[in-house]
C-alpha cells in the first residue's frame, strides 16, 4: 500500500514542505529510507520501529520503503519521526486516507512513543498557513510557538497513541477533545512583556555616554566606546536594549523564527519579546559569529537580528573575525555557501564595540602630548582614530571603521 504524509523541513531560516511517501509491499522484510537524508533522519528508522512496537503497533513482516521528497533537498533534524510513523500506520490501515489530509505533522519520537520537542516549528507553521494548510500537529512542547501564527489550527500532542486516536475519529467534537487546538495571541504577549533587566535608570552620572547611546539607539547606528577599564563601557552597552523601541509583531516573529531554528527557545516559550543581546567572547570563531559548519546554522550576528551585538575588547578579536563583519554590516544579511547549497540568514543588528586605551589623556591632532610608548594616539579633528604604528591597527578597524558611525571616549570616574 502507498500513502503520503505532509511534513516540513528547514533551509536556512525558511521552511520547505516535505512529503513523506511510504510504500508497504510483500517481500523480504526490511525498512529502507531514501531522499538525501542527514544522520538524524537516518536514525529515525530505529526510533520509529521501536516506538511503534512499544506503543502496541507491531510492524508486519513486509518490505517498507520511505522516501522524503523532494529528494534533492537535504533533510536534517528529528522532526520527521512523527510523519514517518503516521505514514506507516496509514499503510497498515489503522485509519482512513482522508483522515490525514491537509494536516502537517512534526515531531520526534521517543522509544516509548512520546513526542519530544523539535527545532524550526515556527517557520514551518508560518509557511503552512501561507500555503492554505488547515492544521498542524506538533509536540506539546512546541505548540506555543506554532500557535502564534494566525489562520491555521495548531494542536499539541504528547504521544503517537494520542495522534492515532485523533486520526481514527471522524467526529469533530471528539477530535477536539483528544487534541484541542491551541491559540496564542501574539499581540497580547508583546503588550504584557516588559524588560525586567538592566536599565539606564540604574546608572548614575555618565551623561555623555548615555547621550551617545541614546543617539545611536535612535537611528540604530553602530557605536564604538573607548576608555580605560572601569569607565562604564560595558555597563552602558548592556543597557542599550532597554532604550530601544519594543519589538513589533513582525520583528518578534522574525527573531523567534531564528531562535526556533537554532533550538534556543525555552520550553513553553511562544515568542521572543525582548530585543536580543549577544556578547561573544573575543576568542569566538568566524563560523560561530557569522554562521556556518558543514550544515549551516545561524551565527551570533543572526541571533542578534533586530537587537544588539556587543563586541567587548574589540582589538582582541581575530583579524579574520573582524574582516567577516563587513558583509553583514553592509547588507544586513549573511550568505553562507557550502557544497550542498547556500543559505541566507538575516543579520540586521546594531553593533556596539568597546576597547581600552593606554591612557586617559586623549589628544586631538597634536594639541596635547602623549608618551612615546603609547600605541593609541587619540582623535583627529575629523573623528578618526590615530595610532603611532601600523601594528596597533593590525586586524582592527580596516574593514569595520566605516560602519562605526558614532565614537565616544570615556575617562575613569573620580570618586
Amino acid at each position: 500500500m502507498f500513502c503520503k504524509i505532509l511534513s516540513g523541513g528547514i533551509v536556512g531560516v525558511s521552511a520547505c514542505f516535505v512529503w513523506v511517501e511510504v510504500d508497504m509491499d510483500r517481500g523480504l522484510p526490511c525498512f529502507s529510507m531514501v531522499g538525501s537524508l542527514g544522520g538524524e533522519v537516518r536514525e529515525s528508522r530505529e526510533r520509529v520501529s521501536v516506538a511503534l512496537k512499544n506503543a502496541g503497533f507491531a510492524m508486519p513482516a513486509a518490505r517498507v520503503t520511505v522516501n522524503l521528497a523532494p529528494a534533492d533537498v537535504r533533510k536534517e533534524g528529528t522532526a520527521f519521526d512523527l510523519p514517518i510513523a503516521i505514514g506507516i500506520l496509514q499503510a497498515m490501515s489503522y485509519f482512513s486516507e482522508k483522515a490525514a489530509e491537509n494536516i502537517l505533522f512534526l515531531g520526534e519520537l521517543g522509544l516509548n512513543g512520546e513526542l519530544k520537542k523539535v527545532h524550526g516549528v515556527l517557520p514551518i507553521v508560518q509557511a503552512a498557513a501561507a500555503a492554505g494548510i488547515s492544521q498542524c500537529i506538533v509536540p506539546a512542547a512546541n505548540v506555543g510557538e506554532g500557535a502564534v501564527i494566525p489562520g491555521i489550527i495548531v494542536r499539541g500532542a504528547s504521544s503517537i497513541s494520542q495522534v492515532l486516536d485523533f486520526l481514527r475519529q471522524s467526529d469533530e467534537e471528539e477530535r477536539e477533545r483528544i487534541l484541542p487546538r491551541t491559540v496564542t495571541d501574539a499581540g497580547k504577549l508583546l503588550q504584557t512583556s516588559g524588560s525586567c533587566g538592566e536599565d539606564f535608570a540604574q546608572v548614575s552620572g555618565q551623561e555623555m555616554a548615555k547621550r551617545a547611546a541614546e543617539i545611536a539607539a535612535a537611528g540604530f547606528h553602530n557605536l564604538l566606546m573607548i576608555g580605560p577599564p572601569g569607565a562604564g563601557k560595558s555597563m552602558i552597552a548592556r543597557r542599550i536594549p532597554g532604550i530601544l523601541p519594543p519589538l513589533t509583531i513582525n520583528e518578534s516573529l522574525e527573531v523567534t523564527g531564528i531562535y526556533s531554528v537554532a533550538g534556543l527557545l525555552e520550553d513553553g516559550q511562544a515568542l521572543v519579546t525582548d530585543r536580543p543581546f549577544q556578547n561573544p567572547h573575543h576568542t569566538v570563531s568566524r563560523a560561530a559569529l557569522i554562521g556556518g559548519q558543514a550544515q549551516p546554522k545561524p551565527g551570533l550576528v543572526s541571533l542578534s537580528h533586530r537587537g544588539i551585538l556587543f563586541m567587548d575588547e574589540l582589538p582582541e578579536f581575530g583579524r579574520n573575525v573582524i574582516d567577516s563583519m563587513r558583509q553583514p554590516l553592509e547588507e544586513h544579511r549573511v550568505r553562507i555557501v557550502r557544497i550542498g547549497g547556500n543559505v541566507i540568514y538575516p543579520a540586521d543588528f546594531m553593533l556596539v564595540c568597546a576597547m581600552n586605551i593606554a591612557t586617559t589623556k586623549l589628544i586631538q591632532c597634536g594639541i596635547a602630548e602623549m608618551a612615546e610608548n603609547k600605541a593609541f594616539h587619540g582623535f583627529c579633528r575629523c573623528g578618526f582614530l590615530l595610532f603611532r604604528s601600523a601594528d596597533a591597527m593590525h586586524g582592527l578597524f580596516c574593514p569595520i571603521i566605516l560602519h562605526l558611525f558614532l565614537t565616544i571616549a570615556r575617562q575613569s570616574l573620580k570618586l
